[in-house]
């Protein structure tokens, strides 16, 4: 997915220009400290205490010039008019979250009014389209079965969560002023994996086959979450 972000942000922006980030639901602070690094000024917005203090233990080893180009506000994703000013930010991201709030619309309308003109809105979702695919590969029948019918679904954590339908998403991006510009498949064949599993000796060929993947017809459409990027008109 960073590679998918990269590519998006390249060709949408001047090379070298230092980018304003918003990363709703930050949790760890994995992204924004990877674009904090890249040289743009990021901030974090995460409403968990615990992943707020992972995030800043993790800032904390940074040194000086990048902790000063990234700061951490506890507070929840669905406040940002709180916090921000409407367009002050070029690029903002929302990754993994929506599949935890239940009526997202408000939320993605706030993202949405966060951008500058031109902007670029990044959502990570569950993929409604593709719910039957763990529990069939898997040989839960009943569970695929079950899977067709809904966009809700349990996830590896134990909770009864959502998922968001292509066409959906991309109607209500229209709809906020940031219509769909790309998409991607993530996750296409090893969402399937263990938690645990060991990283393979030829990681590098398995991350070129599911970056190759998340762009092509039909395996994006069936990979378990989808990577939408909208833009601010």
């Amino acid at each position: 997915m960073a590679r998918q972000l990269d590519e998006q942000i390249v060709g949408r922006f001047p090379v070298g220009q230092r980018l304003r980030v918003l990363d709703v639901g930050m949790g760890q602070g994995t992204q924004a400290l990877r674009l904090a690094r890249a040289g743009h000024q990021v901030t974090g917005l995460e409403q968990d205490a615990t992943m707020v203090a992972v995030a800043r233990k993790s800032l904390a080893g940074e040194p000086e010039g990048i902790r000063e180009r990234m700061r951490i506000i506890e507070g929840d994703g669905r406040d940002t008019g709180v916090h921000f000013l409407p367009g002050s930010f070029d690029v903002v991201l929302c990754h993994g979250v929506l599949m935890y709030v239940e009526e997202p619309d408000p939320l993605l309308a706030g993202l949405a009014r966060m951008l500058a003109p031109g902007g670029l809105l990044s959502l990570l979702v569950r993929n409604g389209d593709a719910l039957a695919i763990r529990p069939g590969l898997s040989g839960d029948w009943s569970g695929a079965l079950a899977a067709f019918d809904t966009v809700s679904y349990r996830n590896r954590l134990g909770l009864d969560v959502r998922a968001d339908r292509l066409k959906d998403l991309t109607s209500t991006l229209a709809g906020i002023g940031a219509p769909l510009h790309a998409w991607y498949g993530v996750r296409v064949f090893t969402d399937t994996a263990a938690d645990d599993a060991q990283v393979p000796d030829d990681v590098e060929t398995l991350l070129a086959v599911e970056e190759k993947a998340g762009r092509t017809d039909p395996y994006r459409g069936v990979a378990a979450l989808l990577h939408l990027c909208g833009v601010r008109g």
